[in-house]
């Protein structure tokens, strides 16, 4: 099979059958959308949500987060992975949204990344999830999964290696829910220990398939 007609035939796989893919972490506002991807560095999405709307009730925009201390933060956080930095890099980064952008968050990869505690993963979600552009966040799941589903040669071996491979060979349309697509897959199922090979759809045309 070439490397096309791989992709093709897992794009349109996923097309039919999850045409309304959406992150599964919970918010109200690109800002919130950003404390979430921010916590959920290391973390679940479910564990980021039991937190959220606590913080959020506390903190619902950045002029309120902007005021607080990172003492402040940290209650609300403390059972996701690295409360104290995540705390610290959470009032940092509203306190530059009100002093450099009016309180909202820039629609721009270089600008985000500049921000304290994002780096190109948690930028490229708020790219292809606040504002729907062809970005392509490369996580573990995003990264396990591509490998192993063979959409990207073993060369391609960091996550920057990972999503330029992707985003060469997905047309920009589906650029945003391929993201969903691959990461909900190796969530569910393609998982880190004992993929579920049994429930794959791809199982047929993956060359890491467990009894294929």
């Amino acid at each position: 099979m070439t490397t096309k007609a791989r992709y093709d035939y897992i794009l349109s796989y996923f097309k039919e059958t999850e045409p309304n893919v959406t992150t599964e972490l919970d918010f109200g506002s690109v800002f919130q959308l950003l404390v979430a991807v921010m916590l959920s560095a290391q973390c679940t999405d479910k564990r980021v949500n039991q937190v959220t709307p606590e913080l959020f009730r506390a903190f619902p925009d950045a002029p309120s987060l902007a005021k607080a201390e990172p003492e402040d933060v940290f209650p609300y956080i403390r059972s996701v992975s690295y409360p104290n930095a995540k705390a610290k890099h959470l009032v940092e980064m509203a306190r530059i949204l009100c002093e450099k952008y009016e309180g909202e968050v820039p629609h721009s990869f270089e600008e985000l990344v500049t921000l304290p505690g994002v780096g190109r993963k948690t930028a490229n979600v708020i790219e292809a999830v606040a504002y729907g552009k062809a970005a392509m966040p490369v996580d573990t799941h995003v990264f396990r999964v591509a490998h192993r589903l063979g959409l990207v040669p073993k060369t391609a071996n960091t996550p920057l290696k990972v999503e330029m491979k992707l985003k060469a060979n997905i047309p920009d349309e589906y650029m945003a829910d391929a993201h969903h697509w691959i990461l909900l897959h190796g969530r569910y199922i393609c998982q880190s220990r004992k993929p579920k090979c049994d429930k794959c759809p791809f199982a047929s045309i993956c060359p890491s398939a467990v009894g294929t």
